[in-house]
């Protein structure tokens, strides 16, 4: 059997180091920090991902999951490596890839037979080269020589879903140099692949840019509807109807295309800035992906706009936050569009009363002054309390089913935003609420539908 290891115990190598051993794989997992190890043995795990928990205690009690901070024995022992260390974004927007580096160093440090170094983290094109270039001259400073190949291949994981993609993905990506590591890898993702999910097999370059291009394509669908919702703002249309009408055509799906207040989360930000870079290290200017950022950033300015807008002078003004996440069904609040809208209201002196069911505390706060106008409630209604106006900034399912008329009851003013569109206006406005919605003007629109049996069906949307 094939031992694997995983060097960054952050989101991708524990999700994916966990998902290979459920496949009876022997895995080892390895981090430099021996809190976040001791932890994990103990099935103590540091995010919040559906099922991974269980997962986690399962593998580790059949022995085949283990953590450790040995990168000596861990490499010496085990037949292929995955890099699943973060790669975050530098100060000029591209790629950081000193982790990777330290990542290589150490594997180059301890390499004692032929192995397998697979390229698992969002790494920019080149990055598989660089890799070989640097364990290539590591052995050589060592004065031995071992074969090993570089494979690319990147992951496609959704905070919140992230089990099931792995365990049933649309596709696996490998870029490969020789048939020798392709087909180790092909044995590596055999339970997978034998339920008919399909293969690609590409150079490394080729699987590097997939990846990026993927999540830069999927922000583009984002930021194209949310850009939308300002036109139908302007000329009285309904961007849900817009939505569904564009969704149905096949050629373009409805995935990706609920308006909202930005796209955020550890990667389409930092991969669309990542790509750019890439781009113009190319002599390529990629303008569709530069208007897609900047479409962004204007989308969460807008958000706030529509609440200050509503109100004028803010200040001193108590709103609830539903939301704090950039998702529903994850702790993740990197470049949250919520987190944004909140510190842009606590900045013009409003008071905010704010509920997230996988945020606890005010991590999310960059101005420490701000901390005194900001209360953490324990649920939804507790947030509704005294406020003025609420506003639904993330789609937690539990905010679709909200007791308007009990959130009326606890608000001394009407004002009901709801920047992700879950709400019907009818509805909102009959519980005596005051809704502005994103994009929508207050419309009701109707997806009627002829069944099999001859009934007619209707859908308010």
């Amino acid at each position: 059997m094939l031992k694997l290891a995983f060097i960054g115990v952050g989101y991708v190598g524990l999700v994916t180091g966990t998902c290979m051993a459920e496949l009876g794989m022997e895995v080892t997992c390895i981090d430099i920090s021996k809190d976040k190890i001791d932890k994990l043995n103990l099935g103590i795990i540091p995010i919040y991902e559906l099922g991974l928990e269980e997962l986690v205690l399962k593998n580790l009690k059949s022995n085949r999951l283990s953590f450790t901070t040995d990168m000596k024995s861990v490499v010496e022992e085990c037949d292929v490596i995955f890099i699943t260390v973060g790669t975050p974004q530098g100060s000029d927007g591209s790629a950081d890839l000193s982790y990777v580096e330290q990542a290589v160093v150490e594997i180059a440090k301890y390499m004692n037979r032929y192995k397998v170094i697979v390229d698992k983290s969002t790494v920019p094109v080149g990055t598989g080269e660089m890799v070989k270039s640097k364990i290539e001259a590591e052995l050589k400073a060592r004065g031995v020589e071992y074969d090993f190949d570089v494979v690319s291949n990147p992951e496609f994981l959704r905070e919140g879903t992230a089990i099931g993609d792995f365990m049933n993905p649309d596709r696996i990506i490998l870029g490969v140099e020789s048939k020798r590591s392709a087909e180790v890898m092909k044995k590596i993702y055999e339970k997978v692949l034998i339920k008919g999910v399909p293969l690609l097999l590409t150079n490394l370059e080729t699987a590097e840019l997939i990846k990026y291009s993927a999540n830069a394509f999927l922000a583009s669908k984002i930021s194209y509807i949310n850009e939308l919702t300002e036109l139908c703002e302007s000329i009285g249309a309904d961007i849900r109807a817009v939505s569904k009408g564009i969704g149905m055509d096949k050629r373009i799906g409805s995935a990706f295309l609920n308006a909202g207040p930005g796209y955020g989360g550890s990667c389409f930000p930092k991969d669309t800035a990542a790509l750019i870079k890439i781009s113009d290290a190319a002599g390529c200017k990629l303008s569709i992906v530069d208007a897609v950022i900047r479409a962004n950033a204007k989308q969460k300015e807008r958000m706030f706009k529509k609440i200050t807008k509503a109100f004028g002078d803010i200040s001193n003004k108590v709103i609830a936050v539903l939301g704090v996440t950039f998702k529903a069904d994850t702790d993740d609040i990197r470049e949250s569009p919520a987190v944004s809208l909140i510190n842009n209201l606590l900045n013009s002196g409003a008071r905010l009363r704010v509920y997230d069911p996988g945020i606890s505390e005010l991590v999310f706060i960059n101005n420490e002054e701000s901390r005194n106008n900001l209360y953490i409630c324990n649920n939804e209604y507790e947030a509704a309390e005294g406020a003025e106006a609420l506003v639904i900034a993330t789609e937690w399912s539990q905010f679709k089913k909200l007791d308007l008329k009990a959130i009326k009851h606890k608000m001394t003013n009407t004002w009901f935003f709801d920047l992700r569109n879950l709400y019907s206006p009818v509805e909102v406005t009959k519980a005596g609420l005051n809704y502005i919605g994103n994009g929508r003007n207050n419309i009701v629109s109707i997806i009627y539908t002829i069944t099999k049996d001859g009934k007619e069906d209707y859908e308010v949307i």
